[in-house]
């Protein structure tokens, strides 16, 4: 019986199973080591740098790491998408060790300010303690007006960097000054010219230690009399005239919360706390200096 040969045909050319998963694998290959090469280029890391790079998000890492487990394996799985999510990984690693490496360069430069900082400067008013010069500051505390302070002489965004224990704060520069601001009147300070008062309210011996604090040539004080509040023991006359008058008046007004007052006359004028938004207003004519107040501030408490 006739043998039949048969046209052996040729089966398809199978690739090797290494060659299909070689593209993506030395694409990924590559990318770790250019990454790697770029920072090994860099100076060595610090103890920052570390923590910067091993703070990439949760998501990005796993990411990455599907994508060179699936290369590992063999397997032809690799997509573009897991390779750029791998790239971008990288990048924010990179960008984020640079950031602390500039955070750490700051950090230096501020010790350095702080440890060489000799200069001081006198503040004019309370200024608010911030923690940065931006906008986006936080606000730690306050110094007081007419506070000698060191200066380390960097100013930024209109702050200037003050010491203030130990550590470096910014504050607004305008109200810095070289020379020691003048003060005004305040409410503390002793009565040091020897006057006394005998009144009825507590009140009035307050206003009486703070004029004769602020205003040691003002020595006559009128208390009690027959009449009005001053019969009730709620009423001070402070003998002065002329601008020391109204500098008194004006003093006693601006405080009149702190001091229990409700009405202040002087200059025959008339000040109270029910009509304040209407400021000092007129007084009819009382006949003589006394009766207008020329010669005295009288003041009323509550």
């Amino acid at each position: 019986m006739a043998q039949h040969r048969h046209k052996r045909e040729t089966p398809a050319r199978r690739v090797p199973r290494a060659v299909q998963v070689s593209a993506p694998l030395a694409v990924v290959a590559t990318l770790s080591a250019v990454t790697m090469g770029v920072l090994a280029a860099a100076p060595g890391p610090s103890d920052a740098d570390l923590l910067a790079a091993s703070a990439l998000s949760t998501g990005s890492a796993n990411q990455f790491a599907d994508a060179t487990s699936v290369a590992n394996r063999g397997e032809v799985g690799v997509s573009r998408s897991q390779l750029r999510t791998a790239a971008r990984a990288e990048a924010a690693a990179r960008r984020e060790m640079a950031s602390d490496r500039r955070r750490a360069v700051a950090q230096k430069a501020t010790r350095r300010a702080v440890r060489v900082a000799d200069a001081t400067l006198w503040t004019t008013e309370e200024l608010n303690l911030w923690d940065a010069p931006g906008e986006d500051a936080t606000l730690i505390g306050l110094v007081d007006a007419v506070e000698k302070i060191l200066v380390t002489g960097r100013r930024e965004a209109g702050r200037a960097e003050v010491v203030v224990g130990g550590a470096a704060r910014w504050v607004s520069a305008d109200y810095l000054a070289t020379d020691k601001p003048e003060t005004g009147p305040d409410l503390a300070g002793v009565c040091a010219n020897g006057s006394s008062i005998s009144a009825g309210r507590a009140s009035l011996y307050t206003i009486h230690d703070v004029v004769c604090a602020n205003w040691p040539q003002v020595t006559s004080y009128g208390t009690w009399r027959g009449d009005g509040d001053h019969g009730q023991g709620r009423a001070i006359d402070i003998m002065i005239s002329g601008e020391t008058g109204w500098a008194i008046a004006d003093f006693l007004r601006a405080n009149y919360v702190a001091l229990g007052i409700e009405y202040i006359i002087y200059s025959q004028n008339i000040w109270s706390v029910e009509r304040g938004g209407e400021g000092w207003r007129g007084m009819s004519d009382r006949g003589s200096t006394t009766g207008n107040h020329y010669d005295h501030v009288h003041v009323t408490v509550y």
